[in-house]
């Protein structure tokens, strides 16, 4: 069995209800001195991205078996379920697990950005040993999130997420899309060390920024690095202090929301398993670790091909296909006078995801295909707000 299991239970609830998360902790008492690396995995943070879910059952079974034969080396949590908020929504039978129904917000953006008062802690503390000045940091930013007061349970989810996540060596959070294959986003500066995590998982596309707008869960807890490191020698001439990017954060987008299948969520959790063990939190053979499926490429690249009209969808290229500049991808019917209207695409690339829903409303969001040159602003709201 796990070391702890734990229900945590969310702050500014309405009277007479509460939610809680589930957090199951395996590896060595945590304490200043508990062993390294640290990793952190959660599912669902949109509540009705489903894959996810299922995935993380797998995991746990394999990590309890772990535990059992005492191959567990580092300190490994999964929360099976990061959004209780979402799981409890619905309308009309339709789960709505990607916006809080109180607010509109998205559950993936507005996490805190601790590089501020983390800054204000370690100013003048760094020194010489980047592994000194990481752990230094790695308390601050606890600090930081322990102090953060909320005022609303969104939030209180929020602190909860980024208490467990904020100083673990890997943080990876489970999505999906709504057709698509696998893919992923993480840091422009955690690129190469991701190239394992990803080619196990079998990602055919892999986003990097370093910042790609509203501040989501993983560039959260990945970006305090690089924002604290630029805060923090802004000016200086002399030496600086070594500051490592020291968490690995990424989205795993597990296909799309009907991608819900044993066999799948099973092969996943064995890569993850694998990635584990490759990384030092578990013992065993990682076996040989494969080539990638894909080449990173920016997030500013991606290409959100939109329709021109509202109408009904009929996709002209499928995931995976490879098109060129101008092709028509989409093309939208309008059902009142039965003219086609072609989406076009503006960059060559890999077809990676693609709109379940077959009516559309004009500019919607269609396809998306990943160009390897920007066409857009580094944190322009790379991400949509969808």
């Amino acid at each position: 069995m796990p070391l702890t299991t734990e229900e945590i239970i969310l702050d500014h609830g309405f009277p007479g209800t509460h939610r809680a998360v589930t957090v199951h902790r395996f590896g060595p008492a945590r304490t200043d001195a508990a062993p390294r690396p640290k990793a952190y995995i959660q599912a669902a943070l949109h509540a009705d991205e489903i894959p996810g879910l299922l995935v993380a059952q797998h995991l746990l079974a394999r990590l309890k078996a772990a535990d059992a034969e005492g191959r567990v080396r580092g300190d490994i949590i999964l929360v099976p379920y990061a959004n209780p908020i979402g799981l409890s929504q619905a309308v009309l039978g339709t789960a709505i697990g990607r916006f809080a129904l109180s607010s509109g917000v998205n559950f993936n953006r507005d996490f805190p950005d601790l590089a501020a008062p983390v800054a204000d802690q370690v100013l003048g503390r760094l020194g010489s040993d980047a592994a000194a000045n990481v752990a230094l940091v790695r308390r601050a930013a606890l600090a930081a999130i322990t102090a953060w007061e909320t005022a609303t349970e969104a939030d209180s989810l929020r602190k909860i997420l980024m208490g467990l996540a904020i100083d673990a060596d890997l943080v990876l959070d489970l999505h999906c899309d709504s057709e698509a294959l696998v893919h992923a986003y993480t840091g422009t500066e955690s690129w190469p060390d991701a190239a394992d995590v990803m080619a196990e998982l079998g990602c055919r596309a892999v986003f990097l920024a370093l910042e790609s707008g509203g501040n989501p869960f993983d560039e959260a807890c990945s970006g305090l690095w690089w924002r604290l490191r630029n805060r923090l020698t802004a000016g200086l001439s002399g030496a600086v202090p070594p500051l490592p990017a020291a968490c690995l954060a990424a989205t795993i987008e597990l296909r799309g929301r009907r991608d819900v299948d044993d066999a799948l969520a099973a092969a996943d959790a064995d890569a993850l398993v694998r990635v584990l063990t490759r990384r030092g939190l578990l013992a065993g053979d990682a076996s040989e670790q494969p080539a990638p499926a894909c080449q990173a490429t920016p997030l500013a690249g991606v290409d959100r091909v939109r329709a021109p009209v509202a109408g009904v969808v009929l996709y002209t290229v499928a995931l995976g296909d490879t098109v060129t500049v101008g092709q028509t991808v989409a093309e939208v019917v309008d059902p009142a006078t039965g003219a086609r209207h072609p989406a076009r695409a503006r960059t060559p690339g890999i077809v990676w995801a693609r709109a379940e829903q077959r009516y559309t409303a004009a500019g919607a969001i269609i396809t998306s295909i990943a160009g390897d040159r920007p066409l857009a602003e580094e944190g322009s709201g790379l991400l949509t707000a969808r």
